[in-house]
């Protein structure tokens, strides 16, 4: 699976699968999390607790996922009644892994240090948790983007 960022100015990216267009992912601009379409269906993800925790709402109001301690070293997403392990695979590396026990079974990961494009390669999950995750991982990214420059421009103050 592949994320491609549509525009320079907006956070709006186009997924495909094998060449196949399959979902969109749509980046709030105010708040972390996004809005993602997937086989016709829309699903919400929002960030709760300064952006550590995520939840994605299906068209019906009901979550059908969560992450948990996102921005951390290690982190967790829970859907279905199961848990799966994720970590940082360097501070510097803009690239997470899926893990299972200590074993790196897939990732999300920039294709390039300036390119908007994303490589998803999550073998065990479902398509739309594939996607949650894609989103969870992109919303961090870009919140770790606005707080560089900010600090960088003084703080804005």
């Amino acid at each position: 699976m592949e994320a491609r960022k549509l525009s320079v100015w907006k956070s709006k990216y186009l997924v495909t699968d094998r060449g196949r267009e399959i979902a969109t992912w749509d980046s709030k601009v105010w708040k972390s999390g996004g809005d993602l379409t997937l086989d016709g269906r829309r699903y919400e993800v929002r960030a709760k607790s300064w952006g550590s925790r995520y939840a994605m709402k299906d068209d019906a109001g009901a979550i059908v996922a969560s992450a948990d301690r996102v921005g951390r070293k290690r982190w967790t997403v829970t859907a279905d009644g199961q848990t799966y392990q994720f970590r940082r695979r360097s501070f510097w590396a803009s690239e997470e892994e899926l893990v299972l026990g200590d074993t790196r079974v897939g990732s999300v990961r920039k294709a390039s240090f300036w390119g908007g494009t994303v490589e998803v390669d999550l073998p065990t999950l479902t398509p739309a948790l594939q996607l949650f995750v894609l989103g969870v991982v992109i919303s961090k990214w870009e919140a770790e983007s606005a707080a560089a420059a900010s600090a960088s421009s003084g703080g804005g103050g």
